[in-house]
């Protein structure tokens, strides 16, 4: 359990902050950013989690995958160390229910016939919102897991693409099943 009795501490007040091992680090680090991307993430589906009240299904996977990304902060908060503890990791069950929880929402979706523009109802836009954050967060996860040293878990990469197939197919479901996507039309405007 994790306890917060004073919310400011200053001790960033340096530019630093302490990864979970307690080691400094500066706010720009890329392992901050990293995580720091997934936060993001987590907070644009707080905003869409507005706008599914009346779609429970989706609600709840939803409220999973929040806790998800909970866990992948904390993943990547400790970097895994030879001969250390191990910490809390995302793993392939996890990758594996939101392949399940994707089938699940595709399979009430008439194929596509064109890329769908982000838009539709609120909760189909802010999906795709989400969507777009939780790619960056997928490309600061892979350039820092490619820096020497800066150990990221597969599982943890693999997560953050299939959440970002989710969201999209999430978005598809939340437009009317599809009825409602906003279809791009290559060239429409010359």
């Amino acid at each position: 359990m994790v306890v917060l009795n004073r919310i400011y501490t200053k001790t960033g007040d340096d530019g630093t902050t302490a990864l979970g091992t307690g080691e400094r680090r500066p706010k720009y680090d890329l392992r901050i950013a990293a995580y720091g991307t997934v936060d993001e993430t987590n907070a644009a589906i707080g905003v869409v989690r507005l706008h599914t009240r009346d779609a429970p299904e989706l609600d709840a996977m939803l409220g999973r995958i929040q806790n998800d990304l909970f866990d992948l902060g904390a993943d990547l908060a400790v970097p895994e160390r030879e001969g250390k503890a191990e910490r809390l990791r995302v793993v392939a069950s996890q990758v594996e229910r939101l392949e399940r929880d994707i089938d699940a929402l595709n399979d009430k979706l008439a194929p596509l016939t064109s890329f769908v523009l982000p838009g539709g109802t609120p909760a189909a836009a802010y999906l795709h919102v989400a969507r777009t954050i939780c790619r960056r967060a997928e490309r600061v996860m892979v350039e820092l897991a490619a820096q020497p040293r800066e150990p990221v878990g597969a599982a943890g990469i693999q997560y953050m693409n299939r959440l970002s197939d989710f969201l999209f197919v999430a978005s598809r479901a939340a437009n009317y099943n599809g009825a409602g996507d906003v279809l791009w039309v290559p060239g429409q405007n010359r």
